[in-house]
């Protein structure tokens, strides 16, 4: 019963805001995507001027289509450029995965919804007209013209996200070696073969923007769900000696859990469950890695800490030494 609490809700569990939602020392950088039409992206320049030194940061499901999460929710872009590191943060992508679909969502033919690929599936959408290629604009079209247009560096990158987005950080790592040489996860799902978890993704890209999964990763026969697991690609990561970080708070609350009203308190229960079922994944993934003698990896596992953004800004903060020395 526990695997099949909605994830959808995972963003919903943000029990505490780091700062401000506008971090003006952002700028916007508009990139055109092959099926989705223009996709914004967040750039926030390193402190020393620097171009070789980038890291992508992704969001949850729940992500928005005005800014991304990361910014919204904590103060990680501050941190991360005055470490001379240039962050990039797409923006959209909600219920993606950071995937390329195999066809707009839809349900029973009806693909009615927004032709915006990264504003898709609000509140009463029932499919989209355009078809999520995440992957491919994170891994060619926004890295080509983030080099060709900024002189950044599109090789030896970093790449994280918490959530939905920490298991598209590890993946796009993955398959794409050259682009990312370091990845991190925070609260990731990384064994989405579980026993539940298809049926889990599915509730939970319901219930944030009424996505079919079965228009992404196909029936959960589907070979791509075993291309998309972390558990199951693991001997890439090991072989590719991507340097890695991975962390899961144990779900019970702690400073950056304080309800105050029956909303936050069921809101903290949320993110405790949420978590519990990110720590079994993760848990996973770290003995499936210590089975194959992988030592390219450095876990984290906090004793307290809920499905929250101020444990994943905790977790940046704790990382950035590590992914400063092996982007670049």
């Amino acid at each position: 019963m526990a695997l099949l609490v909605p994830m959808g809700v995972a963003v919903l569990g943000d029990t505490a805001t780091a700062s401000a939602a506008f971090n003006p020392s952002g700028q916007d950088f508009w990139v055109d995507s092959a099926t989705m039409g223009p996709i914004k992206s967040r750039i926030f320049r390193a402190a020393d001027g620097n171009t070789d030194r980038v890291a992508y940061a992704l969001d949850g499901l729940r992500a928005r289509d005005d800014l991304n999460g990361w910014e919204i929710e904590t103060d990680i872009a501050r941190s991360l450029t005055a470490a001379n590191i240039n962050v990039v943060m797409p923006v959209g992508g909600q219920s993606s995965f950071y995937t390329d679909w195999y066809a707009p969502s839809s349900f029973f033919g009806l693909g009615s919804g927004s032709s915006s690929g990264s504003a898709t599936g609000s509140s009463g959408k029932v499919g989209q007209k355009n078809r999520y290629t995440w992957e491919t604009f994170l891994t060619s079209d926004l890295p080509n013209a983030l080099a060709g247009r900024m002189g950044f560096r599109n090789s030896r990158n970093g790449i994280f996200g918490l959530s939905m987005g920490g298991s598209a950080a590890l993946t796009l790592a993955a398959y794409h070696p050259n682009q990312f040489s370091y990845a991190g996860s925070f609260s990731g799902y990384l064994n989405v073969s579980a026993p539940g978890m298809k049926e889990a993704i599915r509730l939970a890209m319901l219930d944030a923007g009424n996505f079919n999964v079965d228009s992404m990763w196909g029936p959960p026969f589907d070979r791509a769900w075993l291309r998309n697991d972390p558990f199951v690609f693991a001997p890439r990561l090991r072989d590719q000696g991507t340097r890695l970080w991975v962390s899961a708070g144990s779900g019970l609350p702690g400073p950056f859990d304080r309800p105050a009203s029956p909303v936050d308190l069921f809101n903290t229960g949320n993110a405790m469950g949420l978590e519990a079922i990110a720590l079994a994944n993760t848990r996973s993934f770290q003995i499936r890695m210590a089975t194959l003698g992988a030592n390219n990896v450095t876990y984290d596992f906090p004793n307290v800490g809920t499905h929250s953004w101020g444990y994943w800004q905790d977790e940046v903060f704790k990382m950035t030494p590590d992914m400063s020395a092996h982007i670049g």
